[in-house]
C-alpha cells in the first residue's frame, strides 16, 4: 500500500512521513514547497513538486505510484490571514481538497485522512472539548476546514470510501531523533516565538488575552507533541 502525504514537505506532514517511512510503508509526497523544505523529507520518498490541487498531477500520482491512502496536510492555517484574506482560505482549503477528492475518487483510494482543526468548534462551552460539541467556527480558516469536512463525509457515503477527520489544536515541538522540526520562517507558533525570543533571534513575545478566568487575564493554550500526532495519523 502506498500513502499520498499532502503538504508532507510541512511541519507537521514531513513528521507523518518520517513516521510512516519508519513503520516500513511506501510513502510519496505532494507539496508546493510553499512553506515547505524538501530537505525535510527522508532520502528515496518521492516529491513532485506542485498544488495538491492540480488533479492531473494528483491523478498521476496515484496511478504512476498505486496509492490507496491519502493523508491530506496541505493548506493555510493562520487564523489572522485567513480574517484579512478569507477567499484565500476558502481556495487553499475548501476548494483544493474539493479538486483533491475528485481526483482520488478517479484512482480509486479507499481512504482518506483529513488534518482538520478545533478550530471548528469555536468558543466551547465544555472544556475538556467532546467530539460530539457543536461546531460553530469563528474564522474563516475554521469554516474552510469544517465545509471540507462536510464535503468529505458526502464524498465517503457517496464512493464507499473510508475516512477519518483528525481535530486537534496547537501542535508543538520536534523528530526526537532531532532530524527534522519547525522550520517555517516567520511561524507563528507560540513555542517557536519563545525559542526565537529566547535565543536572541527576536525581541519579544506578544501575549494576547486580558479577560480569560486566568491570573493574568491571558488565554491558556493546549499541545500536542508533533511526533505524537504523526504517530495518531498513522494508527488512524
Amino acid at each position: 500500500m502506498t500513502v499520498l502525504v499532502t503538504g508532507g514537505a510541512g511541519y507537521i506532514g514531513s513528521h507523518m512521513v518520517r513516521a510512516l517511512v519508519d513503520a516500513g510503508e511506501n510513502v510519496v509526497v505532494i507539496d508546493n514547497l510553499s512553506t515547505g523544505f524538501s530537505t525535510s523529507l527522508p532520502e528515496g520518498v518521492p516529491l513532485f513538486i506542485g498544488d495538491a490541487g492540480d488533479e492531473n498531477l494528483v491523478e498521476g500520482v496515484i496511478a504512476a505510484h498505486g496509492v490507496e491512502s491519502i493523508i491530506h496536510f496541505a493548506g493555510s492555517v493562520v487564523v489572522p490571514d485567513s480574517m484579512r484574506d478569507p477567499l484565500a482560505y476558502y481556495r487553499n482549503n475548501t476548494m483544493t481538497t474539493r479538486s483533491l477528492l475528485n481526483a482520488a475518487v478517479k484512482g480509486g483510494v479507499s481512504r482518506f485522512i483529513f488534518s482538520s482543526t478545533a478550530a471548528v468548534y469555536g468558543n466551547p462551552e465544555q472544556v475538556p472539548v467532546p467530539e460530539h460539541a457543536p461546531t460553530r467556527p469563528l474564522s474563516p480558516y475554521g469554516s474552510s476546514k469544517l465545509m471540507t469536512e462536510i464535503m468529505l463525509h458526502d464524498v465517503a457515503s457517496a464512493h464507499g470510501m473510508s475516512c477519518v477527520v483528525l481535530r486537534y489544536f496547537n501542535v508543538a515541538g520536534a523528530d526526537p531523533k532531532a532530524r527534522i522540526g519547525l522550520a517555517t520562517v516567520g511561524a507563528t507558533h507560540l513555542l517557536k516565538i519563545a525559542v526565537e525570543a529566547a535565543t536572541g533571534q527576536r525581541a519579544k513575545i506578544d501575549v494576547f488575552g486580558t479577560d480569560y478566568p486566568t491570573p493574568d487575564g491571558s488565554c491558556i493554550r493546549d499541545f500536542i507533541q508533533v511526533s505524537d500526532l504523526a504517530q495518531a495519523h498513522r494508527a488512524a
